[in-house]
């Protein structure tokens, strides 16, 4: 194997997020079974893992990374700090032409970068390869109920963030008993894995969904919703996997009788343009509309969830919509819906969720980095040399700033 060296960059979108690429252990673990491989990392007060604990394990700090050829971090990296003509992976929140990334894209063009997105590192059959989804569930399930219990006082449930880590977490839901409550989880993913741990965790009992429309219960139930649930093709009245993610616009959904059964809503749902929405904002308005609290883990503005209007942060996750108005409010107020939508769910669990990323990232990616590349590593470069990668040439208009008027 050719020498390679690979910088963990510091993190420096705000909010800031503690998490990181690869922990002590596994750095220590990379150096001594990858030969040919070093690993430094930049110096950061707020990572998860302190700099002492990378210097135990014999990596060395540095805030010079210009020898890297390689550079791993999490979050988009702010355009001042981005160094030309090297390897970076990390979420850059381009690929739906997301308009606050407009000139990040456009810098990575500019300075000849290689970006590799994690988002877009996938099987051959479409699923994510690697992701802090399981934890974003984990931590937005938490945080719906949490947000449910404020809301009508009947349980408490703490943060999450002032747990020690996930076991921490678990020991905190003994004793803990729940109303008759209706909970609807959507997706079928990493997310949905999470939101569906913490309700068996919780003690939720899982029911079918047919069930789960036609009674009400005397303890609290959940039903998770998939792609036959959730949506169908108006002509033939069914769902094709195949067909959906390629037309999804031609099919509708298939949520509305849920609405009238469900008191919280988790949404796991991944959501992109032409995707039909679970329900229509005019919807909140119905009488038979009872949900009263989203945690919207996906987070997507205007997304599958219509009501989500704006990204909350891990100190105030929840807002309100009024239900009359479509406005947003405080949260917690008879008239309006909860919303719980944070865009770094995971970093309420920084160490488990860094531990389970570099994981997968060790397993799946990282010996076709160190190896000059392959297939799958093109289909996640959305830019290098200058131009946008193969997969990603849809992106022209947004790279030159011609679509900025209609964003």
């Amino acid at each position: 194997m050719k020498q390679v060296k690979i910088g963990l960059i510091r993190e420096g979108k705000i909010p800031h997020d503690s998490r990181v690429a690869l922990t002590p252990a596994q750095c220590k673990w990379l150096q001594a079974h990858r030969p040919g491989l070093s690993l430094v990392v930049q110096p950061s007060p707020g990572r998860c893992y302190k700099d002492e604990e990378y210097e135990r394990a014999g990596i060395l700090l540095t805030e010079d990374l210009t020898d890297c050829d390689i550079l791993l971090g999490i979050k988009e990296v702010p355009v001042t700090d981005l160094i030309g003509q090297k390897t970076y992976l990390f979420f850059s929140h381009t690929k739906k032409k997301q308009p606050h990334n407009q000139k990040l894209l456009q810098a990575i063009l500019q300075k000849k970068i290689t970006l590799i997105d994690y988002e877009c590192l996938e099987h051959e059959d479409g699923k994510r390869i690697i992701g802090f989804g399981f934890f974003a569930g984990i931590v937005g399930a938490h945080n719906g109920l949490m947000a449910y219990g404020n809301r009508t006082g009947l349980f408490h449930l703490e943060r999450v963030y002032k747990q020690k880590n996930f076991k921490e977490l678990i020991h905190t839901y003994f004793g803990l008993r729940l109303p008759n409550l209706k909970i609807a989880v959507t997706g079928s993913g990493r997310v949905a894995h999470g939101l569906l741990e913490i309700m068996n965790l919780m003690g939720v009992h899982e029911v079918e969904p047919d069930e789960y429309l036609e009674r009400r219960f005397n303890y609290p139930v959940y039903t998770q919703l998939k792609g036959p649930d959730l949506y169908r093709h108006p002509a033939t009245g069914t769902y094709n996997r195949l067909d959906f993610h390629e037309h999804p616009q031609q099919y509708v959904s298939k949520f509305h009788p849920y609405t009238r059964q469900t008191d919280i809503l988790l949404n796991g749902v991944y959501w992109y343009e032409g995707v039909p929405r679970l329900f229509e904002t005019g919807d909140i308005r119905l009488d038979d509309f009872i949900i009263e609290t989203i945690a919207d883990v996906s987070d997507d503005e205007n997304g599958s969830v219509p009501i989500n209007k704006q990204t909350q942060t891990i100190d105030a996750p929840v807002y309100g919509i009024d239900r009359e108005t479509g406005a947003v409010t405080a949260p917690y107020l008879k008239s309006s819906i909860d919303i719980m939508a944070v865009g770094n769910l995971p970093n309420e669990l920084p160490r488990d969720a860094s531990r389970y990323f570099g994981e997968q990232l060790i397993k799946f990616v990282l010996d076709d980095l160190l190896h000059d590349g392959s297939t799958l590593l093109a289909r996640a470069t959305i830019a290098g040399n200058g131009t946008l990668g193969a997969y990603y040439t849809y992106l022209q208009d947004y790279a030159d700033g011609t679509i900025q008027e209609h964003l």
